[in-house]
């Protein structure tokens, strides 16, 4: 009982994603022009960059709480989440290749949607590199803290407003109507909105065991610095 009451979020997720994968491969799409059956990619691609932002919030607001407390607790929480928010963030890369692959015949294509997210990608991953160059841990938080401050605020107009204003080939973009445009019968969000809630616990879940796993560590390294 002990353990329900513990780890229902984390049972929670894994019968979401179960029925994601389930009744997304199985369940009946809109017969759209071009997307066809890869419409169905709507619940890996999208729903895991949704996912990704919502890590990448909680990895802000840990850091907004280092520069106020200077607690290495936040820190971790707050690189930890940032870890697997971009790993979901190469996910839906890698899952929109795929699908830019039967859509518009190429796995990469000149869109502008596509060069600013990896620009917003490289500008995160090279906070990854900051943080290793860094050997003094608090100056290692409080500088991270603040370019992971930047690094989100930068993401959000290259993600989600730059795009828009020039012609583009994802839906939302350039002129294209959005997703909502096309999902009449609201057989797809039947399967979306889970999705994004399954992939964001998923995420939380692989954060908590790595922040558990760092936090452990850290006790460990101390230990061994006081003999």
């Amino acid at each position: 009982m002990q353990f329900l009451s513990n780890h229902w979020w984390k049972l929670l997720g894994v019968m979401i994603l179960y029925y994601v994968v389930i009744y997304g491969f199985l369940m009946e799409v809109p017969a759209l022009s071009i997307l066809n059956e890869t419409i169905r990619n709507l619940f890996f691609h999208v729903a895991l960059w949704f996912a990704m932002f919502i890590l990448l919030i909680v990895s802000v607001i840990y850091s907004i709480k280092y520069l106020k407390s200077s607690s290495m607790k936040a820190d971790v929480k707050a690189s930890e989440f940032a870890t697997v928010g971009i790993v979901f963030g190469l996910l839906g890369v890698a899952t929109g290749a795929v699908w830019a692959k039967f859509t518009w015949g190429d796995w990469w294509v000149n869109d502008p949607k596509l060069n600013a997210t990896t620009i917003a990608l490289l500008i995160y991953l090279a906070y990854f590199v900051l943080r290793a160059s860094i050997e003094d841990e608090y100056q290692k938080g409080r500088i991270s803290a603040v370019y992971n401050i930047f690094a989100f605020a930068a993401a959000i107009p290259l993600i989600f407003i730059l795009p828009r204003l020039t012609d583009s080939l994802h839906p939302g973009s350039g002129g294209n109507p959005g997703f909502s445009a096309y999902d009449l019968d609201n057989n797809l969000r039947k399967v979306f909105y889970p999705a994004i809630v399954g992939w964001t616990l998923l995420g939380v879940w692989f954060a908590s065991l790595r922040i558990r796993t760092k936090s452990i560590q850290m006790i460990v390294d101390e230990h061994h610095s006081n003999e």
